[in-house]
């Protein structure tokens, strides 16, 4: 296992599970957002505010080209990354994919306090976070290799199942 590719929705796990998993299987842990943030020097909100949607999508396809060519990784993308056909084109080719899918439910819980994701700031977050849903969702199944399915459990126990299921997966394809 030399690339493994997060993805899914805000709040998934994507980051602190992700941070659990590399640590698990010996791969360098990194995070699409927190990489642009690192080169751009703001955060992903404020290029959201300035370039909008758009703006941040292109810096996304090419940080994700980039990172997705070094050995030893574990990426956590971010919730839109499959929105682009060529992000799920680079992230199937180059390593394997897991889904960490959740709940709308289980997304209201874990992002209750967060402030700092544009695309949560609506009036009513169960409906943003519905339509993302409905709109991402096929995306996801698309570009999964495998599917693992979050549950509330602690980031630990969850990134040992992630770890159990990529096992298994890994064995089965070779």
């Amino acid at each position: 296992m030399n690339r493994l590719f997060l993805i899914g929705p805000m709040g998934s796990g994507k980051t602190t599970v992700g941070r659990y998993l590399a640590d698990r299987i010996g791969l360098e842990f990194l995070d699409l957002d927190q990489e642009i943030e690192k080169r751009c020097g703001v955060d992903v909100s404020l290029i959201f505010e300035i370039e909008g949607e758009a703006g941040f999508r292109g810096r996304e396809t090419a940080m994700l080209d980039e990172l997705s060519q070094r050995d030893g990784i574990l990426l956590a993308t971010g919730g839109g990354s499959v929105l682009k056909e060529i992000n799920r084109d680079i992230l199937r080719s180059r390593g394997l994919v897991v889904w960490l899918k959740t709940s709308v439910d289980q997304q209201l819980k874990r992002l209750e306090r967060d402030q700092r994701r544009p695309l949560l700031q609506a009036p009513d977050r169960r409906e943003r976070l519905e339509n993302l849903a409905a709109a991402r969702n096929a995306l996801y199944g698309e570009c999964a290799h495998l599917v693992v399915q979050s549950s509330n459990v602690s980031p630990a126990q969850m990134a040992a199942r992630a770890e159990r299921q990529i096992r298994s997966h890994l064995e089965k394809t070779t």
